[in-house]
Order: structure tokens, then C-alpha cells, then sequence
């Protein structure tokens, strides 16, 4: 990775960028491989998912994460390079990956603005060989074309583009100033009927057809063969899922879902991918995998579950409880457990507190426990993604014997139901979330996932209510 001061090109205009560019192909030219020119830009006030919105284009890769209670978003469309992967590697072969491609970039621009810079956005599916006709492999990488970014401190705006030994530059550093012209002061007006589409929901617009997930049989006996599994030893927790198949009036823009999914749910991450191909996966999650930065790791133990109240007095009554919970406390302390065991035996030290806290969302609360730790030499991010993924939150524990267990319990693939979905930049940092409460989206149709996690105390008719009051999240904003 190279690095091309301002000094060296103080004027920001389109000649100098040519002239930027024409160094890049010299540079390509000379080590015989394309090089990736990253021109970053800080820029005035931006919605990086209305930008999504006003690009969208269904064949188009895209990814989107935001939290809008730390008051920030990025967003990433088209693709520059991008890679697929399977199998027990994955997560090897994603930072192999990167390494290569930063290795072939060349960095000029605002670099000191935050979520400046290459950030390659990724997604890897629950297990690492996901079924044949899944439209998402066992890892997705891409660096995109075009990136946009919100948070407290400014707004950027980053232009990917691939120089080869013999492109144009011309073309490419028009295309690029224009863009960037474009962003610096974003106009987000567009014709009055689309706009309304874009904000009203149409009545009628989709209509349910249930196809998994909807009998209440097969998931009453699954939750009964993991209990008699539990009581035999086999593992201490499971997490089984539900998914619900739905048939559309019509064509469902996944980007209007995502808008109302991060106003219903401010404290909850807002994300999409899409996969060029047509179809999107998007969700609200609550649970942060990770997050990276100055070599600091932080993490969180996600479990135990209870309504919302109608009042102050009902709420404050039910989430005492669930923090007095026997069976709540035991499985939110087995993902606790799990996760620090998992970070010492990599010479980590966790940090956490004593007693789990509430998170509060607007139809659920939940136990949590956050934890941190500071990383020790040679460890990554990829090295932690494949430490805690999948936390015993999602898949069980231990999970080497509850979440080959999975599969036979669920009458469907998972595909990146529970994944880890997120970013990594230049530097090295870079945050996932653990990809629940998720949707598929493909045109006319939408498979709608959520789970609970099942321990010798579980009941299969509370677990049931308990899936049906996540999915509630994700069908108030499809439809």
C-alpha cells in the first residue's frame, strides 16, 4: 500500500487528478498489475443510505451497516474487486484476500477523515459450506466503486478504481470528479412520484404465503430432540431457528425496508448486502460480533429474551424478571463463558463486568454483557472472527457439538442467517454484526429468519412466541 501526501498534489482539481492517475498506471506499468487508486474526500452533511437509495440498482453489489444510536453509517456500492469463498479457511483466505489488494492500492485524499480510505465490505454465511443453491457462498469480500460515510466527527465520500498497465485515465478521472463533485454536495431530489413510493408504503404491497416455519409441529418436535439431547449430555445449549417464506404483490426494494428498520429500531445495527445478482440480505441486529480499532477488541454476550411492557410499571416488572431468571441467567452466562474461554486461549484478557445489563430495543430486551480486550501481536481481525463465530448465541455450546446438531433440526438452510456481516478497512479495524433478525430478499420473495436459544429449561411453546415476537421487527417493515 502506498500512500501519496496531499503535498504532492495540492490543488484539487481535475488536472491534478489525471496527473494522479497517470502516476498510478506508471505504477502498474512498472510492478506488471493493476493498482487500485483510492481518492478519499471529506464532504458536507450526507445520508449515506439515501445516496444507497438514489444508485440503487437491483443487479448491483451494495452493502450498508449502521447504528444510529452511535450516530453513524457506511455505505459501499458496485465493485471493484471481489472474491467467494468456502470451506474451513474462509477466514484465512478473506485476509489473504485483502493483504493482496491492499498491497496493489495507492491512497491519496482526506485521509485523516474518519471511515476514509479502502474499506472491503464482507458477509460469510453460518456455516462455512452453505447449501448448493444458496445466492450467497461461504464468504463474500468486494472493495466497492463508490463509498459513502456518516458519523459525529464528518462525512466522507471514497472512489475505488482499478488502473491497469494500459487504461484510459482520462475517462476514469472524469467519471471520478464528477462523482465526487457529486457527493461533496449531494442533491437528493428526484421526480415527486418516486419520491413518494420511496417514503409511503403502498397498501397491499406484499401479501404472506407461509411455507417454512409457519406449522408450529416440526418445530415443537426439534425443540423436544434438543432438549432429550441436552438431558443426554450431548451439549448444554442449542440455538434453533425459524424461517418464514413469503410471496410479494411486488418487487420489494430492500433499501426502503432498511430505512424503516434503522427508525424502529435506533439501537439495533441496520445492514444490507447484495450479491449482484439480484438479491439482498437485510436485517436489524442487535448483537455486535466485533469491533476493532487501536488494537482494541470489544464484544458482547447477547442472550435471554422478554417482551416490551405497555407501561413504564410492566416493562420495569419484565425485565426484572428476565435479570432474576434462572433459566435466562444460565444461558446468558453459558455465551459469557464461551466467549471468554475462547479469548484466553488465545492469550487474550477479557474485561467484563460482574452482572449482565438490559438492552432495551422497542418490541424485546435482552441480557447483555459487554467485554473487551486489549489484542496481543498477531492477532487480526479475521483471527477473531473465526475465534468467537459462532458465538454460543447463535449456535450453541459447545459448539462443536451443538452446531453440527443444526442441520438436522432445521428444515432449511441458513445460508448468512446468524453470519457475521461487516467491514474491514486499511488499517486494520473494522466492526461486524452477527446477522439475526434478517431477511432474504429476491424480488417477489422474502425468507424472514429468526431463532431462540434452547437449554434444559426451555419450553417449545415459549420458545415459539419468543421467534414470533423477533419476526414481528422485520415484517412490521417489509410490509
Amino acid at each position: 500500500m502506498r500512500v501519496f501526501s496531499q503535498s504532492q498534489y495540492p490543488k484539487r482539481d481535475l488536472p491534478s487528478l489525471e496527473g494522479f492517475l497517470r502516476e498510478c498506471r506508471e505504477i502498474a506499468r512498472g510492478r506488471g498489475r493493476y493498482q487500485i487508486a483510492s481518492i478519499s474526500l471529506a464532504v458536507r452533511e450526507i445520508d449515506p443510505l439515501a445516496v444507497l437509495e438514489s444508485i440503487f440498482e437491483p443487479r448491483e453489489w451494495h452493502f450498508y451497516l449502521e447504528r444510529p444510536m452511535e450516530n453513524w453509517a457506511l455505505a459501499g456500492a458496485d465493485e471493484v474487486i471481489s472474491c467467494r469463498l468456502e470451506g474451513a479457511e474462509r477466514f484465512d483466505q478473506a485476509r489473504a484476500f485483502v493483504a493482496e489488494a491492499l498491497d496493489n492500492c495507492i491512497l491519496i485524499g482526506d485521509l485523516e477523515s474518519p471511515f476514509s480510505g479502502p474499506h472491503f465490505f464482507c458477509g460469510f454465511s453460518f456455516f462455512d459450506r452453505p447449501g448448493d443453491d444458496s445466492p450467497f457462498p461461504g464468504g463474500t469480500v468486494f472493495l466497492p466503486r463508490w463509498q459513502v460515510s456518516r458519523i459525529a466527527q464528518g462525512h466522507c465520500a471514497v472512489a475505488n478504481v482499478r488502473i491497469d498497465p494500459d487504461s484510459a485515465v482520462e475517462p476514469i478521472a472524469k467519471k471520478v470528479w464528477e462523482a465526487h463533485r457529486k457527493f461533496f454536495a449531494f442533491d437528493y431530489s428526484r421526480p415527486e412520484a418516486e419520491c413518494s413510493r420511496a417514503v409511503d408504503r403502498p397498501e397491499g404491497r406484499a401479501a404472506p404465503r407461509q411455507k417454512v416455519g409457519a406449522d408450529r409441529l416440526p418445530f415443537r418436535d426439534a425443540v423436544r430432540r434438543a432438549l432429550a439431547d441436552i438431558r443426554r449430555g450431548r451439549y448444554r445449549k442449542i440455538v434453533l431457528a425459524r424461517a418464514l417464506d413469503l410471496e410479494l404483490s411486488g418487487e420489494l426494494n430492500p433499501l426502503h425496508a432498511l430505512n424503516d428498520l434503522r427508525m424502529r429500531y435506533p439501537a439495533c445495527y441496520a445492514y444490507s448486502l447484495a450479491n449482484g445478482r439480484g438479491q439482498s440480505f437485510i436485517g436489524a441486529s442487535p448483537e455486535r460480533l466485533l469491533r476493532i480499532g487501536n488494537r482494541r477488541l470489544t464484544t458482547e454476550a447477547l442472550a435471554g429474551s422478554a417482551p416490551r411492557g405497555r407501561s413504564a410499571a410492566a416493562d420495569a416488572v419484565l425485565g426484572r424478571e428476565l435479570l432474576g431468571s434462572e433459566k435466562d441467567r444460565s444461558e446468558h452466562a453459558i455465551v459469557v463463558e464461551s466467549i471468554c474461554r475462547r479469548l484466553r486461549e488465545s492469550g487474550l484478557v477479557p474485561e467484563l463486568g460482574a452482572e449482565p445489563e438490559l438492552l432495551r430495543l422497542s418490541n424485546v430486551q435482552h441480557l447483555r454483557t459487554p467485554i473487551a480486550a486489549d489484542l496481543s501481536e498477531g492477532l487480526d481481525l479475521f483471527s477473531i472472527l473465526a475465534l468467537l463465530h459462532p458465538t454460543p448465541a447463535v449456535g450453541g455450546a459447545p459448539r462443536e457439538a451443538a452446531c453440527p446438531a443444526i442441520p438436522d433440526l432445521e428444515p432449511f438452510d441458513r445460508g448468512l442467517y446468524a453470519g457475521p456481516v461487516g467491514w474491514v478497512d486499511h488499517r486494520g479495524a473494522g466492526e461486524f454484526t452477527v446477522a439475526i433478525r434478517s431477511a432474504l430478499v429476491d424480488g417477489r420473495r422474502a425468507r424472514v429468519f429468526a431463532g431462540a436459544g434452547i437449554v434444559a429449561d426451555s419450553d417449545p411453546d415459549s420458545e415459539w412466541r419468543e421467534i414470533d415476537l423477533k419476526f414481528n421487527s422485520l415484517l412490521e417493515a417489509l410490509f
